[in-house]
């Protein structure tokens, strides 16, 4: 497949994007057709194995191009965000990675990976009988990875097992305030039967070799999920300085940016921004460089990304709370944009991986003490 990665092919599927997002909330998820435009820009390969064809892109790279489809639409930005889990599949025996990307190297992953269904064993490998939940960007997906339990074999992590979307069925029950397009639904499985050559353990070690795959999977996750906040609150933020200067209140009160409360609040909030985005920038830069050099991320670096990660989602969110806050009545109209972004942004903090439990295990870990939640790094 013929790859476009300039600049000005980036930007026309942001302008697109713009023209369609209602579209895609209408319909409560991303369709194949706009997922295939951004399979064409890359953002699919960048985390498949450079020896199945993948184009290897530093995480902040790619962070950064979440940020910008986010601050056009949160859903696309969070279904896209996706092209960095392919590193989850890590630790998927080789032979079956040759397979997955036999086709080529843009695969497109989803997953509803909770709760964890039991799996019947069987002598080739698992049947499936469940549902899970929360499985964004599966209407477009190439791959999806369900969760079920470890065994003995685990050493107690849980196991994920790929099925082809055709096997499962799926529930459009995604009914919500916040991320309406994300397609987060429910997969259903019924009696489908898996090889165990499919199946992988959850957080183990990788069976390839390339600087990404020494990078934490799981933290990536999280960086990738919160960063799109930041894309919504740079919408936000953009808003409220276009829109000040030109609204005036419907008693005759001057413009908002005449008004000393809104200009110093959203200055305080522009600010407010910049420095958790820096923080958040900064921590995976540091990681990438430790990778890149041939190590592996520390205990600490690893802390300090999820501690970023989660504190950029929640500071995220309270901008554009702030924004509203300061945006008089126009903003309380449903068809208001700022509702929009109000509503996306408060979804990416309530997820386990950017919850405010990641404060207390990030200070535990920086204190030298073990993290005190699982799945950690």
């Amino acid at each position: 497949m013929a790859q476009h990665h300039g600049t000005d092919a980036f930007d026309e599927m942001l302008q697109e994007l713009a023209r369609r997002r209602q579209e895609f909330r209408d319909l409560r998820y991303v369709p194949a057709d706009f997922v295939a435009r951004l399979k064409r820009l890359g953002l699919y390969r960048v985390a498949t194995p450079e020896r199945f064809g993948g184009e290897t892109m530093p995480p902040a790279r790619f962070l950064e191009r979440i940020e910008r489809i986010s601050a056009v639409d949160g859903s696309t930005g969070w279904v896209a965000s996706f092209g960095s889990q392919l590193i989850y599949l890590g630790p998927l025996p080789l032979e079956s990675q040759a397979e997955l990307y036999a086709a080529g190297p843009d695969v497109v992953l989803a997953g509803g990976l909770f709760p964890v269904q039991q799996a019947a064993p069987t002598e080739r490998g698992f049947r499936l009988n469940g549902r899970w939940k929360f499985a964004s960007g599966c209407m477009a997906a190439d791959i999806i990875v369900v969760g079920i339990p470890g065994d003995d074999a685990t050493a107690g992590k849980p196991r994920g097992v790929l099925v082809r979307p055709a096997h499962l069925e799926i529930v459009q029950d995604w009914d919500v305030v916040g991320m309406q397009a994300t397609g987060s639904f429910d997969l259903v499985a019924k009696d489908v039967e898996v090889g165990r050559e499919w199946s992988f353990i959850r957080g183990g070690t990788p069976v390839i070799d390339e600087p990404l795959y020494r990078y934490p999977a799981i933290t990536y996750a999280a960086q990738s999920l919160s960063v799109v906040t930041a894309g919504i609150a740079r919408a936000a933020l953009d808003h409220a300085e276009e829109a000040g200067s030109g609204r005036t209140g419907i008693t005759g009160a001057p413009a908002l940016a005449e008004r000393a409360y809104y200009r110093a609040g959203i200055a305080e909030a522009e600010a407010t921004l910049r420095s958790a985005r820096a923080y958040f920038y900064e921590a995976a830069d540091e990681s990438w460089q430790a990778v890149a050099a041939g190590g592996q991320v520390s205990d600490k670096q690893n802390a300090h990304m999820r501690l970023s990660a989660a504190h950029l989602a929640r500071t995220s969110s309270e901008v554009v709370h702030k924004v509203v806050s300061l945006s008089g009545t126009a903003a309380i109209y449903r068809d208001h944009p700022l509702q929009h972004l109000l509503g996306d942004a408060q979804v990416p903090q309530e997820h386990a991986f950017l919850s405010p439990a990641m404060y207390d295990a990030a200070g535990a870990v920086l204190m030298g003490r073990p993290p005190t939640v699982p799945a950690f790094r």
